[in-house]
């Protein structure tokens, strides 16, 4: 028997009472309003499975209701219903997200095989978000080091409250793959996962990208767009690469988390958002903040849950787990046979100190997977630098100072001689090392790396 709720909106007594006694005939669970505003308060206590809308309501019209049904909850179901309907509202009410429009007088046979459609259609979106988490739930967190136990027990704390989250640790170590696990264990894991490289995307676009925009608020902006805050409504919205932001975007991140509601750039309407926020950063925000160059008062908004990963040359006993795990993967995404590592290629990968993290990692094993021929990759198959065991006397290295120092004088050397071998190439170095090029013109900076003189590069 069905059990999906309709909730049925029109002005008109005798036709809530007849559409009601249908559905429950049909059996399906029902529930009426006689206005848009009365649709809406009921839908913030109980979502129901499909709406069926009037357009013509006292007060807020149905084409008013269905937008703001949809800022409530982007994924609701509805169809539109009018005595009076027209090309031009039905094309308007699509545009908006219906479902399908009915004409009345309603036929009752035409509006059962609509709502068992739009039904249907609702389910099979819901399995293709479940199937998506699964597959999004397959790249999950590896590693059996202390590190990595500890990590554990802090996201399966925090996951299912709805306090705000802030991963710290470098490019590469698996900071979107905590966020995705901490919304998969949250109340809103039905809900959609956004995510925001705040790095990629150019200033003058940030607003747009976050908020939204209304059609004619600035050069080219021909339609009306959801921003990511609101395409998140129900479920979480992952900031990533925070630090970069400017401080006119962080004010307005600012504001929004204080205030739980957006306004679209060049709009004047505030839209209420029911978002969770888990925002990361590869910077040290504290020393952004003694800078100038990261709001304090932002920095303890998103602060509430600090999680910070560890870079895989302070775990190298996972590495050996994290080999498996992706040669698992790999060999099964390229329709291969499980293939194995031989013991003085696995001895060199475990010896191997990784800049470039577990992005690099997956990188070589994938390459490895596809490049090798027969079902052992031996020590000749990995790249040259993988191959010979790292000597910190032959790069110059003491036991002078403390464990950073003498790590970022190994950073500052490994990248110095992949760019040389590259000629100063940065997008050639960044691929070669397996991180972003933003990332490392930024890891040039942070340890005094300047370009060579003939280097066609811009400078950093």
């Amino acid at each position: 028997m069905n059990k999906e709720v309709v909730l049925i909106v029109d002005d008109e007594k005798s036709i809530l009472a007849a559409v009601s006694g249908i559905l429950q005939d049909e059996g399906y669970q029902t529930r009426s309003a006689e206005s848009g505003e009365q649709a809406l308060e009921m839908i913030t206590k109980e979502l129901p499975d499909l709406v069926l809308l009037d357009i013509w309501l006292p007060g807020m019209d149905g084409l008013e209701t269905l937008t703001r049904m949809k800022e409530i909850c982007p994924d609701m179901g509805v169809i539109m219903i009018s005595g009076h309907g027209t090309i031009d509202t039905a094309v308007k009410a699509t545009k908006l997200g219906a479902l399908s429009f009915i004409e009345k007088p309603l036929s009752m046979h035409r509006l059962i095989i609509e709502v068992q459609h739009a039904l249907k259609q609702q389910w099979l979106e819901r399995e293709n978000r479940e199937l998506r988490q699964k597959i999004e739930r397959r790249q999950t967190m590896v590693g059996k080091s202390k590190a990595m136990v500890e990590l554990r027990k802090i996201i399966s704390t925090a996951g299912p409250t709805s306090g705000r989250v802030l991963i710290s640790g470098e490019s590469g170590t698996g900071k979107e793959l905590v966020a995705r696990e901490i919304h998969a264990l949250s109340s809103r894991s039905f809900g959609p996962f956004v995510e925001v490289n705040c790095a990629a995307i150019p200033d003058d676009l940030i607003e747009s990208e976050l908020f939204g925009h209304e059609k004619g608020a600035f050069t080219n902006a021909t339609y009306q767009k959801k921003g990511k805050f609101e395409s998140a409504q129900g479920g979480t919205i992952f900031l990533d690469e925070v630090g970069d932001m400017s401080l006119k975007t962080q004010a307005k991140v600012l504001r929004v988390l204080e205030e739980e509601r957006i306004e679209r750039v060049g709009g004047t309407r505030a839209i209420e958002v029911d978002v969770r926020v888990i925002a990361a950063s590869n910077k040290n925000l504290l020393s952004e903040i003694e800078q100038n160059r990261f709001r304090e008062d932002l920095f303890y908004r998103l602060n509430v849950v600090p999680i910070h990963i560890p870079p895989l040359r302070e775990r190298l006993e996972d590495i050996p787990v994290l080999i498996n795990h992706y040669l698992q993967v790999y060999c099964r995404d390229n329709g291969k046979a499980l293939k194995e590592m031989s013991s003085d290629a696995l001895k060199a990968l475990e010896s191997y100190l990784w800049p470039g993290n577990i992005r690099e990692l997956k990188n070589e094993i994938e390459r490895l997977v596809i490049m090798t021929p027969g079902k052992t990759i031996k020590l000749r198959n990995l790249r040259e630098e993988l191959r010979r065991p790292v000597s910190l006397a032959e790069n110059g290295f003491d036991a002078a100072g403390d464990l950073k120092s003498a790590r970022d004088r190994f950073e500052a050397q490994f990248i110095v001689k992949r760019l040389e071998e590259n000629r100063w190439n940065i997008t050639q170095a960044a691929e070669s090392l397996g991180i972003e090029r933003s990332n490392l013109h930024r890891k040039m900076k942070q340890l005094g790396i300047t370009l060579h003189p003939d280097s066609t590069e811009k400078q950093v």
